[in-house]
């Protein structure tokens, strides 16, 4: 049969649960007979059936002696669901062709163990790479319990994010901005320094609408890094549209962060870094909140913040064809930058997108700063 066809097939299947998941994988399930699909299914939410038990109960008896591609490996534990290899055992499956191995530690492996041990045949592999790009935010939170971290940016050809006087809108066109907005929903919280509520007063909320949204109920965190709580009460950023959380310090007024907590807001007081908030505190309480992925979409000294600390996973640069120009103008990376260019932060996997005239930049960070 032809693994590499089926197994694209379990990964379109995955995405349609984007942004919906967390903290759990994506993952799809196709089951194939006498190479005719018989059966497929998806991981819809966490809490719910998984991949594979959706297609089982969907394929019935037609799943003796069929084979089952999944893109992860299925669970041999008990979690929020039972696991998932016992139902594959007993269901008479003969075969079982994995895309990658789930990182997960109480798992990594042993639904292999498991299933050859049944004497099922599994094949681990067929499109890896894919696999692992679709759930990267998962991978980088279940080994490490911090978020998968992107940091966006949309600036000009010469560079800048707003002009002198500080107007940022819209310097990338509506296609750009509605791709932005997917990007949120597929998140699970939105973070941004005080500066941009102070200049911006933004909603932070996913606004996806029209044909192929699936995630209309995902409303992700949004997250203010604010060390002396001057966000105001009346920001917009603190309605009721979706749940938001300061990180702040011990030096926040107490009078205030009591008017916020009054307000629905949750108040995180991280330890400081001269007395800012730090950084790779606030990343780790929001690992304990089952935040997976996030979205950076600061100004200039957030971005550099959250750089020169290598807290960075995924860039996303949107570039304008508009010159702005002026010394003053805002840059997407302020900071104390580097000295010599051999410093400078390096992406791989580059992938460029065109969204109309404006141009998308996407890639890893290769190398972090100290």
């Amino acid at each position: 049969m032809d693994d590499e066809k089926y197994m694209k097939l379990a990964l379109r299947l995955a995405i349609k649960a984007k942004g919906r998941t967390s903290p759990n994988p994506l993952v799809g399930a196709v089951i194939v007979k006498n190479d005719r699909i018989v059966g497929r299914g998806y991981h819809r939410k966490a809490g719910r059936p998984h991949a594979e038990i959706n297609a089982l109960n969907m394929t019935g008896e037609r799943a003796k002696g069929a084979t089952l591609y999944l893109n992860l490996e299925p669970c041999a534990h008990f979690g929020k669901t039972p696991p998932c290899t016992k139902r594959i055992i007993s269901s008479g499956i003969k075969e079982v062709v994995i895309a990658m191995i789930d990182p997960n530690p109480l798992n990594c492996g042993n639904g292999v163990k498991e299933l050859r041990k049944a004497g099922i045949e599994v094949k681990v592999g067929v499109l890896e790479k894919e696999a692992r790009k679709i759930n990267e935010a998962y991978t980088k939170y279940i080994t490490t319990k911090k978020p998968f971290v992107i940091l966006k940016t949309a600036m000009s050809l010469d560079g800048k994010i707003a002009t002198k006087t500080g107007v940022s809108k819209w310097i990338t066109n509506e296609k750009s901005r509605k791709y932005v907005h997917k990007l949120r929903s597929e998140a699970d919280a939105i973070l941004v320094g005080v500066e941009t509520v102070l200049k911006d007063d933004p909603r932070l909320t996913s606004r996806v609408k029209g044909k192929g949204l699936r995630v209309k109920d995902k409303k992700p965190f949004r997250v203010v890094v604010d060390s002396r709580v001057r966000i105001p009460l009346g920001a917009r950023v603190l309605n009721k549209e979706a749940p938001t959380i300061i990180a702040t310090t011990k030096f926040a007024p107490k009078r205030k962060t009591e008017a916020l907590r009054k307000k629905g807001i949750e108040i995180l007081v991280i330890k400081d870094r001269d007395k800012k908030v730090n950084l790779k505190e606030l990343l780790k309480r929001l690992g304990e909140l089952e935040i997976t992925s996030l979205l950076v979409e600061g100004g200039g000294k957030i971005n550099a913040s959250f750089l020169e600390n290598g807290l960075v996973d995924k860039v996303l640069f949107f570039i304008a064809p508009k010159i702005i120009g002026g010394e003053e103008a805002l840059t997407p990376v302020e900071g104390e930058g580097i000295k010599k260019i051999k410093d400078a932060i390096k992406l791989k996997d580059i992938n460029i997108k065109r969204f109309g005239e404006d141009v998308l930049i996407e890639g890893y960070v290769a190398n972090r700063l100290p």
